[in-house]
């Protein structure tokens, strides 16, 4: 069996001067459908409040909440467990879909000087036009990821296992050109 992206473990995977890719820690990971008349109580049974702008994010201890679309959400969070016992106690109340999708992707940290400009390899938009603190679940190089921005130079990217290799090459092949450049 080869060794791939999906299985190794957190840390840096690579770097340059100006742009280091690490594999973040796992953390659990939860889809969440509902209606918005059903937010206030969700947002209650969670902890947190439910944001219903899109590619708005919602922080509270170890949980994170994005919205990615009208009635959507990935929740993200240290334990999920309290957040699947307490939304199942609503269900009958306050229909919603809570799926766990943890095992299905992973997540680069992309940060430095240059993670603006490694990024514009592969995303059509603009990596500027994506504030401080939003995300967005969007295509970079013809893969769907979601996209967190935490700081000025440092992003996350959440990538489905079976197209992490890829994307990692794309980014470290990236990362060799914008080293190159700087010479």
């Amino acid at each position: 069996m080869t060794h791939t992206i999906a299985t190794s473990p957190a840390g840096l995977l690579f770097g340059t001067q100006g742009v280091q890719i690490s594999r973040m820690p796992p953390k659990a990971r939860l889809s969440l459908r509902s209606r918005n008349a059903n937010l206030m109580a969700l947002s209650k049974a969670i902890g947190i409040p439910v944001p219903t702008k899109i590619g708005a994010c919602d922080t509270k201890g170890g949980t994170e909440i994005l919205c990615l679309g009208p009635d959507e959400w990935l929740v993200l969070s240290d334990v999920s467990d309290h957040i699947a016992e307490a939304c199942e106690k609503l269900y009958a109340s306050v229909p919603h879909s809570l799926v766990d999708i943890s095992h299905r992707e992973v997540t680069f940290n992309i940060s430095g000087p240059q993670a603006t400009e490694l990024l514009t390899l592969g995303w059509p938009r603009d990596p500027a036009s994506l504030r401080v603190g939003e995300g967005r679940r969007t295509v970079f190089d013809s893969a769907t990821v979601v996209l967190w921005r935490d700081a000025e130079n440092a992003y996350r990217m959440d990538v489905w296992n079976s197209f992490a290799d890829h994307l990692f090459q794309f980014l470290q092949h990236g990362c060799r050109e914008l080293a190159a450049q700087a010479y």
